[in-house]
């Protein structure tokens, strides 16, 4: 099965598309908010999250009951697909019903990998994936540059040293972010 979460109008063909909202006429009905989720466990080979996880989890605990959830329903070795807007992009901070950055550091507390590392390091990261017995490795990152910046790279007028300083000083660089998370169970 593969589920295509917080639907809205962008349905995807295959995908079992779920929305809060009716108008949406998604497949299935359902807030991704309210715990538990209408699927059983271990049966999603695929779950995408396209410009939809920065509108979940406001509190810490439901943006939490949702990682748990995602990993109960999600089959070992299956994929997640997480696009989001990059957190210091207009795109992002220009709408009032983004309530969570979503970004490479926070799904990286996710993996028991790096928490047992941090642990026995002694670093402060929050052993999430450990305190909610969730599992997932970043298999790959995305930026994906704002078009202005992306024509002045592709002119050759920033080299790729300035465009890093400019990801780490500037806003509106990096337009988004697009993950690929592996369930490991």
């Amino acid at each position: 099965m593969k589920l295509n979460m917080g639907c809205g109008f962008n349905k995807l063909e295959g995908y079992v598309n779920v929305d809060k909202y009716s108008e949406c006429l998604p497949d299935v009905q359902m807030d991704l908010e309210k715990f538990p989720w209408l699927f059983d466990d271990d049966k999603a080979d695929e779950v995408v999250f396209n410009h939809c996880l920065e509108h979940l989890g406001q509190e810490t605990d439901v943006f939490f009951g949702i990682i748990k959830e995602l990993y109960r329903v999600s089959k070992d070795n299956s994929r997640v697909l997480i696009n989001v807007p990059h957190p210091r992009h207009d795109h992002f901070l220009g709408d009032p019903t983004h309530v969570r950055a979503i970004n490479p550091l926070v799904l990286s507390l996710f993996s028991k990998k790096n928490s047992l590392y941090w642990q026995k390091e002694g670093y402060s990261n929050s052993p999430l994936a450990i305190y909610l017995n969730v599992d997932f490795e970043i298999t790959e990152t995305i930026q994906v540059l704002d078009p202005y910046y992306q024509e002045k790279f592709n002119k050759n007028e920033i080299t790729i040293d300035e465009l890093n300083r400019y990801v780490q000083e500037k806003n509106n660089v990096v337009q988004e972010y697009r993950f690929v998370l592996k369930v490991l169970k």
